[in-house]
């Protein structure tokens, strides 16, 4: 549906993205990086784009628009950050 088949890339890119995801949350929690900031703002990004390759070759259609938005909502946050 999306094009990208499932290879060693796309593995990587969702293994990271879950990492990162969890990452960004659990130093937010525990008051060691700003939700503001940011660190926590590009882990987020890069997160989501790894869910979107991971969910892409995959075919999990529900994950796709979820993880485009929460990119979005990342580039946006840092965008904010620099303006």
């Amino acid at each position: 549906m999306f094009g990208l088949k499932p290879m060693w890339f796309t593995e990587v890119a969702g293994w990271y993205g879950m990492i990162a995801l969890i990452v960004a949350y659990a130093l937010v929690s525990f008051n060691l990086i700003a939700a503001d900031g940011l660190p926590f703002q590009l882990l987020n990004l890069t997160g989501g784009i790894g869910l979107i390759i991971v969910a892409a070759s995959k075919k999990v259609v529900q994950s796709v628009p979820l993880n485009i938005f929460w990119a979005l909502i990342g580039i946006i946050a840092i965008i904010r950050i620099f303006l």
